[in-house]
């Protein structure tokens, strides 16, 4: 598939069928399918979603039956389902607008609060600025200073900075301008800081820093410290929102097309605060942990191939090395962005959020099972690490079945 196109429809469309008995074929022109049948198939699919979707509430069980086996996009139907499963939108469409409206201005009020320098709100406010800076100015070392804080936002700055440069390079919808910028920020009338001038003006400080530390010591640097560790910790998050933002900002609905950021925040924070357990180092090794969850994986693989469990065993191949970015980043740096996308549709209508996860990457160690026992550590390593099945759809049939089988 060429960088930067992707299908119209939904992946693995298989409404009263078996899992990937109807894999769509796009083309490269318009991501129609080229199947005839198929797409009648693909055509009833989308009217059973939009009967559910159409009620005036929404029936959950059915939404989220249909959206287990993919949800089509034509229309803007995996977007509202999206935020649906997501708990964003309620199951009650007559609140949707007032809901909207709502959320979306209290992104703006974030936005404000976020991007304002400290000091210029109280200078509109009629302060002079001689008295805001009496009152708190940039050198004041209290824990309570509003440019305290705002400093230490420009370091979490720049580890976004670096983490949305990274996210997708091939694909040119994230290299290119959005069709609704920020009128927040762009405003000339709005004294706003924009946070591309703050992450600058952070990289020169930071910059001039290390030239200077480096003059005095060769020592590592004083400022590992437990926010620069958090960080790492929480690094890789934008792997979850570019996928979120990308189905949000290609919603055929021109209105919610303009609120993508706004929408893709909030949905993002829900999805957050279910994997959050993940990203917490302190509960590692706890039963809601990241440790616990890999472990579950090599479980139901001694249940379901003790062979190929053994031989991992035996190469002390730990899930560590491979299920640890799996698990975290919901598999989203291991297939095309598309192939993510149709992944999720099954993981946010997982009734046990997330369990199904686990499953899926159990099958996915099972699908390369011939390869994995013929191969030493550097090769099996190299499998894991680089996984070799794009089919996700063989990939997802096999969890269901792991799945039907417990």
């Amino acid at each position: 598939m060429l960088a930067g196109t992707f299908p119209a429809g939904g992946f693995c469309r298989a409404p009263r069928v078996p899992w990937g008995a109807a894999v769509a074929v796009e083309t490269a022109a318009g991501g129609a399918p080229e199947v005839n049948a198929m797409s009648s198939l693909h055509r009833s699919r989308i009217a059973e979603f939009q009967d559910v979707l159409k009620e005036p509430s929404i029936a959950l069980e059915k939404l989220l039956e249909l959206s287990f086996s993919g949800i089509p996009c034509e229309g803007g139907l995996r977007c509202l389902c999206w935020k649906i499963l997501l708990n964003y939108l309620p199951l009650e469409r007559a609140s949707w607008t007032s809901i909207l409206a709502r959320q979306r201005e209290l992104y703006s009020q974030f936005l404000r609060e976020m991007i304002i320098q400290p000091g210029i709100a109280k200078a509109n406010m009629g302060v002079s600025r001689e008295d805001v800076t009496f009152e708190d100015h940039p050198l004041n070392p209290s824990p309570d200073s509003r440019w305290n804080t705002y400093f230490k936002d420009n370091e979490v700055l720049l580890q976004i900075d670096k983490d949305v440069r990274r996210l997708y390079p091939d694909i040119s919808f994230f290299q290119r301008a959005t069709e609704y910028p920020c009128l927040l920020i762009l405003d000339p009338q709005n004294e706003f800081e924009t946070l591309r001038k703050r992450v600058e003006q952070t990289t020169l400080k930071s910059s001039d820093g290390a030239r200077k530390r480096s003059g005095v010591t060769n020592m590592s640097s004083p400022h590992k410290n437990s926010t620069s560790s958090s960080l790492n910790e929480y690094e890789g998050m934008n792997e979850i929102v570019g996928p979120l933002y990308y189905t949000f900002a290609t919603d055929p609905n021109s209105e919610w097309k303009e609120h993508a950021e706004a929408d893709t925040f909030f949905c993002f924070t829900n999805l957050m605060a279910e994997i959050r357990d993940n990203f917490i180092k302190s509960l590692d090794d706890s039963q809601c942990g990241i440790t616990y969850k890999m472990e579950k994986v090599y479980s139901t693989l001694k249940d379901k191939d003790m062979e190929l469990y053994l031989k991992l065993q035996e190469q002390n191949i730990k899930p560590q090395f491979f299920a640890f970015r799996w698990l975290m980043l919901l598999l989203s740096q291991e297939f095309l962005l598309p192939d993510v996308i149709r992944i999720w549709d099954t993981l946010f209508a997982d009734d046990n959020r997330f369990d199904f996860l686990l499953l899926v990457c159990c099958a996915m160690l099972i699908l390369i099972r011939e390869q994995l026992l013929e191969g030493d550590f550097t090769v099996n390593m190299r499998l894991l690490q680089d996984y070799p099945i794009n089919d996700i759809c063989q990939i997802l049939q096999k969890a269901k079945e792991l799945q039907d089988s417990l």
